[in-house]
């Protein structure tokens, strides 16, 4: 069980308040999306049913999304132990929507004392409620099923490098657009594979607020960076460029081929197994020398390809001089919109 990591840390930001006395409405677009945030609240102790009963002999996600079902040492675990591997390794993936979740509520908070229009500020406070919301449904689902498990160190850089940057459209940036573009693809394909009814509502419920959270970027953002001045605009492109780097690299690569950054709770899971780490990593090692390796499931969406990319270039967080920075990082990038839009306007219906 891990008990050895931090419960509390303390992060200085150098992001500048902003008051706004004016409150005639001027984007009716932003007004429109906060009245809509306003219907579709839930309450996540109300509209799920709590009392409803998680079968550890079925695997309540996908696992063929991550390969793990063709790690031979995980293939020859008894029925308890596959059991107990289930429970724990999905209650460790989900403790990092958890903690994502945690990070996009300070964010939004952020966000709301940060934006210079009132309508901006009107929105990003129902955002805020959203991941509260988000927060308190994932720490419920996850204890029903084992324990909460420490935040993944890429994760957590991540979300730190966002909170301590000195602009509200790079916190938009780093949240609105990349750590949310990761958990809507993570979502979508979760929902669609997981055997449990409960995540899957909960995961429903998520995800129709994410896509208005992603919209919420793209209106304001594209905006606010088309009025900068070209020093500025370059600046939020290196930021974008920065961040989507760090994540390629923490992946071991967009498509997650390469050396990944090690994360620290997952052998917290091996532990609840009785797997021994040194044995697991030459396990997996070998799997992937044979070949083997996870398969995306039609219907998938790609975080990177479908989401996080085509949104950066629509809001001109992508420039020409960034465009050399990503291709000689040999990091592609996609601009096909199609599958962004379509699940904007799917969720947030």
């Amino acid at each position: 069980m891990p008990t050895n990591w931090d419960k509390a840390a303390i992060l200085k930001t150098p992001m500048e308040i902003c008051w706004q006395f004016d409150y005639d409405i001027e984007r009716t677009d932003l007004k429109n999306l906060y009245e809509k945030s306003k219907q579709l609240q839930w309450d996540a102790e109300k509209d799920l049913d709590w009392s409803y009963e998680i079968d550890p002999s079925r695997p309540l996600v996908d696992e063929n999304r991550s390969g793990l079902d063709q790690i031979p040492i995980l293939q020859e675990l008894s029925q308890a132990q596959r059991e107990t591997f289930t429970l724990h390794s999905t209650a460790h993936m989900l403790s990092q929507f958890l903690h994502g979740e945690q990070g996009a509520l300070m964010t939004s908070a952020a966000l709301t004392h940060a934006v210079p229009d009132y309508e901006g500020k009107l929105y990003a406070a129902t955002q805020t409620m959203d991941e509260a919301r988000h927060v308190e449904g994932y720490e419920k689902y996850i204890r029903k099923l084992a324990l909460v498990y420490p935040m993944a160190p890429w994760l957590r850089e991540t979300i730190d490098i966002t909170l301590q940057s000195d602009h509200w459209v790079k916190i938009a940036i780093g949240m609105n657009m990349v750590v949310e573009g990761l958990a809507l693809a993570a979502f979508h394909n979760m929902r669609r594979t997981t055997s449990c009814e409960l995540l899957r509502k909960l995961t429903s419920l998520v995800l129709r607020d994410e896509a208005r959270h992603v919209a919420f970027g793209s209106l304001y953002v594209r905006d606010a960076i088309q009025q900068m001045h070209p020093d500025d605009q370059e600046d939020q492109a290196q930021f974008a460029f920065d961040i989507i780097k760090f994540l390629s690299d923490a992946f071991g690569g967009i498509d997650g081929q390469g050396s990944q950054m090690p994360d620290p709770g997952f052998f917290c899971v091996l532990d609840e197994v009785g797997i021994d780490h040194e044995d697991f990593l030459k396990s997996a090692i070998e799997a992937g020398q044979e070949g083997l390796g996870a398969d995306a499931p039609p219907g998938q969406i790609h975080s990177f390809k479908d989401l996080m990319m085509p949104n950066l270039v629509r809001v001109g967080a992508i420039t020409d001089r960034t465009r050399e920075l990503f291709a000689a990082e040999e990091i592609p990038i996609w601009d096909d919109a199609r599958i962004l839009r379509e699940m904007e306007q799917a969720e947030a219906n």
